[in-house]
């Protein structure tokens, strides 16, 4: 699954792993689709950054199990693992945007 985060400022688009993942550091239940109001931003952002101070380190989930691999993907080298604070550098900075820009901050499946 794909998850896309969207203010009325960005887009972006993530792997659920790692999305949920940062979703639950955001203090929130990882329920896809919902929101986080602007209001409501500064305290989540903090949130996020204090579990990237606990566990950004960590490798970011890899996809599902259950995902399909094709036979030519099999073979080819895997590429480095990403940690998790890595990965939210992109949202890090779509929140900050947001939240300077009064935006709710949105996710749904891609």
């Amino acid at each position: 699954m794909i998850v896309i985060f969207s203010t009325r400022f960005d887009r972006l688009t993530m792997f659920a792993e790692p999305a949920l993942a940062l979703l639950r550091m955001l203090a929130h239940s990882g329920v896809v689709p919902g929101a986080i109001l602007a209001n409501d931003l500064a305290p989540a952002l903090a949130s996020l950054r204090a579990g990237l101070e606990r566990s950004g380190r960590e490798p970011s989930p890899a996809p599902s199990a259950d995902e399909p691999v094709a036979a030519d993907d099999r073979d080819r080298t895997r590429e480095p693992v990403i940690d998790l604070s890595t990965r939210a550098v992109p949202l890090i900075g779509m929140i900050e945007r947001a939240m300077a820009g009064g935006s709710d901050l949105m996710w749904d499946r891609g």
